[in-house]
C-alpha cells in the first residue's frame, strides 16, 4: 500500500509571489494597452505605453516586495533578538513557557517539560522561534529573493499582452489583447490552482473575472479621451 504524504503548504510563499507578479503583469499591461488603444492613439504610442508599463510595473513590484519583506525581516530579527535576551536572563521562565505551549497542544505536563528541556538543550532559540514565535527557517523573509522573483514574474506576465499588441492588426488590437489576456489569465489560474491543490475551474474563473473587469473599466476610461486616430 502506497501512502502519499505530499503536501502543498510548503509552496505558499513562492506560489503567492509568482501568481501575484504574473497576474499583475498581465492585467495591468493589458488594461493599459486597451485603455490607450480605446483613446484611438497610434500603434507606436500604444506599444510604447505598454513597454513603459512593463518596466515601471516590474520596478514597482520589486521595490514594493523588497520594502515589504524587509519590514517583515526586521520584525523577525527584532523578535529573535528579544527572545535570545530572554533566554539568557530568564532560562527557567522560558523553559516553563515552552512546556506550557506543549501542554496546550495535548502533551502530558511531565512529558511536555521533558520535551521542552531536551529541545532547549539542543537549540533553545530555534525551539522558541518555531513554537512560540512561529518563525520557521524555511519561511524566513528574504527581501532580495522576493524582489527579484516579483519583478521577473511581472515582466513575464506583462510581456504576453505586449507581444499580442505588437502582432495584432490595429483594427483588432483591443479585441486581440483582451481575448488573449483572458486566456493567459485562465491558464495562470489553472496552473496556480494545480500547484496549490485547489479546484482548477474556480482558480481560472476568479482571475479571469477580475482581469476582464479591469480591462473593461480601463477601456471605458480611455474612450472618454478619444483622440483622432493616428494609425
Amino acid at each position: 500500500m502506497i501512502h502519499n504524504e505530499t503536501h502543498k503548504s510548503h509552496r505558499i510563499g513562492w506560489l503567492r509571489a509568482a501568481v501575484l507578479g504574473a497576474n499583475d503583469g498581465i492585467v495591468s499591461t493589458a488594461s493599459l494597452i486597451i485603455g490607450v488603444a480605446a483613446a484611438q492613439a497610434a500603434t507606436g504610442s500604444i506599444l510604447l505605453a505598454g513597454l513603459a508599463g512593463l518596466v515601471a510595473g516590474a520596478m514597482s513590484m520589486a521595490a514594493g516586495e523588497y520594502v515589504s519583506v524587509s519590514s517583515q525581516a526586521d520584525t523577525e530579527n527584532a523578535d529573535l533578538e528579544l527572545e535570545r535576551q530572554h533566554l539568557e536572563d530568564h532560562p527557567e521562565f522560558e523553559l516553563e513557557e515552552l512546556a506550557a505551549i506543549y501542554r496546550d497542544r495535548g502533551l502530558d505536563p511531565v512529558l511536555a517539560r521533558q520535551v521542552a528541556g531536551q529541545l532547549m538543550e539542543h537549540d533553545a532559540l530555534g525551539a522558541h522561534a518555531r513554537d512560540e514565535l512561529g518563525i520557521m527557517d524555511g519561511s524566513r523573509a528574504n527581501p532580495i529573493q522576493a524582489a527579484l522573483s516579483s519583478a521577473l514574474t511581472f515582466s513575464v506576465g506583462a510581456f504576453l499582452p505586449l507581444l499580442t499588441a505588437y502582432l495584432a492588426p490595429r483594427e483588432y488590437l483591443i479585441h486581440s489583447v483582451a481575448a488573449c489576456s483572458l486566456i493567459f489569465l485562465a491558464g495562470l489560474g489553472i496552473l496556480a490552482a494545480k500547484a496549490g491543490g485547489a479546484p482548477k475551474r474556480w482558480g481560472a474563473l476568479r482571475v479571469t473575472f477580475w482581469g476582464a473587469l479591469a480591462m473593461a473599466i480601463t477601456a471605458a476610461v480611455g474612450s472618454l479621451f478619444n483622440a483622432p486616430p493616428l494609425g
